[in-house]
């Protein structure tokens, strides 16, 4: 999700900064990708328009507030804000920028026919940076670094509140739908793909919630006394709806296949096994794109867990490894930081010195095997639910 702080000509803040990631924006999304026309928004930007991207919002201010945007003299996204207060420069780093739907992300610049079809002056955008000469980036981007991702080669795989995977690639290379992200990587000369699903670990905290609270440990140790497919229970974890592979805000979740002898252990185990199912769908959208992985890099709270991590890995079939250190995108913020200060000669070496893997999970191939089954089932919710809705 990327945010939108706008700016008088005295650089006053004119509006609390929009983090919006709802369908407030729906409309202004469907403008977008009109005014500039779906196929070549994607070829620029990487994106198709998203309610969480910067642009919908700009838009829907001249829409709603059109008073507000009368006045706009500069647009920041809320870190380069702060920027702004502690250095004194407008500046935003590639990778972030890729996010505002307004950028070249093949060319590493603002691209003037997306500005040009939504009539959004190139004045008001910040100076482009590399990542590395700024100490900025996204989340994603950063967090990846974090945990070893400079160059095409491991994945990482975030078991957080949503759920990601993410490849660094050599070349701009958006897939054809923009079914996956593609955005400029924190590391120069290089780019990233990823998908986004929507309610990873969110998956369990809401089941938790909704049967009566208890401790997750209690609950994942009732989840381990299930089998690998749960004798056939699927769960589809579109509680928020979906980003990949669906882009639709509209989806939603649902439990297949209950049975009198499921109980809260199986609603648990079938709500992992869904959150690794819908990885999958990023994964094997990103091998479309020629990715090539061998291994993910798992972050995330939810890795904590050693059943989620196997039930994962076996979907995927990856084995995943954990790294020394937790603090996830802060950690690779800290490794940029320490390029644009001189104390790494750029992100490879910030990488090969600091980040250190502390353990594996290998797929089990038992597992592997059920859950080739269950994730052939599992692309079948979807299609079939939507026609119902």
């Amino acid at each position: 999700m990327h945010g939108l702080v706008v700016l008088d000509e005295d650089e006053r803040v004119l509006r609390p900064a929009i983090l919006w990631n709802d369908q407030r924006t729906a409309a202004e999304c469907a403008e977008i990708e009109e005014r500039v026309g779906l196929e070549r928004l994607i070829e620029l930007t990487g994106n198709r328009a998203l309610t969480g991207f910067t642009a919908p919002k700009l838009v829907w201010l001249r829409n709603h507030e059109p008073d507000v945007y009368a006045r706009i003299r500069h647009v920041l996204l809320p870190k380069d804000y702060v920027r702004l207060r502690l250095e004194g420069c407008h500046a935003i780093d590639v990778a972030e920028a890729s996010g505002t739907l307004l950028f070249d992300v093949a060319n590493r610049r603002w691209s003037d026919d997306v500005l040009d079809a939504l009539e959004i002056p190139r004045e008001w955008l910040p100076e482009v940076h590399e990542s590395t000469e700024i100490a900025g980036a996204g989340d994603q981007a950063a967090g990846a670094l974090g945990v070893g991702i400079a160059a095409p080669g491991p994945l990482s795989v975030v078991l957080g509140t949503s759920g990601v995977v993410f490849a660094a690639l050599d070349a701009y290379r958006p897939e054809r739908e923009a079914r996956v992200h593609t955005f400029c990587h924190a590391v120069p000369g290089t780019w990233h793909a990823m998908g986004v699903m929507l309610s990873a670990a969110g998956s369990l905290q809401w089941l938790r919630k909704a049967l009566g609270g208890g401790a997750y440990d209690e609950l994942l140790r009732e989840a381990a006394e299930w089998p690998p497919g749960t004798e056939g229970l699927l769960f589809q974890p579109y509680l928020a709806g979906e980003r990949t592979p669906h882009a639709d805000a509209d989806a939603r979740a649902a439990f297949t296949g209950l049975t009198l002898r499921h109980d809260r252990g199986a609603l648990v185990r079938a709500a992992l096994e869904g959150v690794a199912y819908a990885l999958r769908d990023s994964l094997e959208l990103l091998r479309s794109l020629g990715v090539e992985a061998e291994v993910g890099r798992v972050s995330g709270g939810a890795a904590r867990s050693d059943l989620w991590l196997k039930i994962v890995a076996s979907a995927l079939g990856l084995p995943l490894e954990r790294t020394a250190a937790e603090e996830g995108a802060a950690y690779g913020a800290a490794l940029l930081a320490g390029v644009a200060a001189g104390v790494f000669r750029d992100a490879h070496e910030a990488v090969a010195r600091c980040v250190r893997v502390r353990d594996r999970v290998e797929p089990d191939p038992e597992w592997q095997r059920i859950y080739d089954d269950g994730y052939r089932r599992y692309g079948q919710l979807y299609p079939t639910l939507r026609e119902l809705a």
